[in-house]
């Protein structure tokens, strides 16, 4: 029984399928996208990507394994040149599969796996519409800020602060005042009272 066994074996035996997934992805790389039938390209997707990540280390050792499955020292050149630059930054999910449809010969159902980051058209629409994004953002938020500062002038704002600074010391000196004002009112008025009940009592 085959319980929990996900692989498709493809009607071949282990040699022979480890020798066309090997071309196959020799092919990938160098070519960048293959066309071929689904389950050939979904068995594909499991087999090169974990190459593609140890490409992502240039080490000695790296290369030796990956040597030893791909056997093409132009595919290993390949691979730890210019696509492990491309793919340096991504985290994983390097391949997509494009569904084609049927073929008319045997109706089996064809697609095309192809390197995400060496696809210029999809990136490039990617791009476009994440900088649409930003610019609309951008404009509002520049609308916004050029209304408040149209809304509150900066010469006004600085007209206002020296008006403030010398409101405060007029209303200070008006506190100050008072009471002087007030002391010298007092003691005029208290002395003549005094004078003229003092008068009565010497009398």
């Amino acid at each position: 029984m085959r319980h929990g066994k996900k692989d498709n074996h493809l009607g071949r035996t282990h040699s022979h399928r480890e020798a066309m997934l090997s071309n196959m992805a020799s092919s990938l790389i160098l070519k960048k996208r293959i066309e071929t039938t689904l389950a050939k390209a979904k068995e594909l997707r499991k087999f090169v990507e974990p190459l593609l990540t140890k490409a992502k280390d240039d080490t000695h050792q790296n290369r030796r394994i990956v040597f030893q499955t791909l056997t093409s020292k132009e595919t290993i050149k390949e691979l730890f040149g210019p696509v492990a630059d491309k793919i340096a930054s991504r985290p994983g999910g390097y391949t997509r599969i494009i569904k084609l449809g049927n073929r008319p010969g045997d109706n089996a159902e064809t697609c095309l796996i192809e390197l995400v980051d060496f696809n210029e058209t999809l990136l490039a629409a990617a791009q476009e519409k994440a900088a649409a994004r930003t610019r609309r953002g951008r404009r509002s938020s520049g609308a916004r800020q050029a209304a408040d500062t149209a809304a509150i002038p900066a010469a006004e704002v600085v007209a206002d602060e020296p008006v403030a600074a010398e409101e405060a010391p007029v209303a200070e000196a008006a506190v100050e005042e008072a009471p002087v004002a007030e002391a010298p009112a007092a003691t005029e008025g208290e002395a003549p009272a005094e004078e003229s009940n003092d008068e009565p009592k010497q009398a």
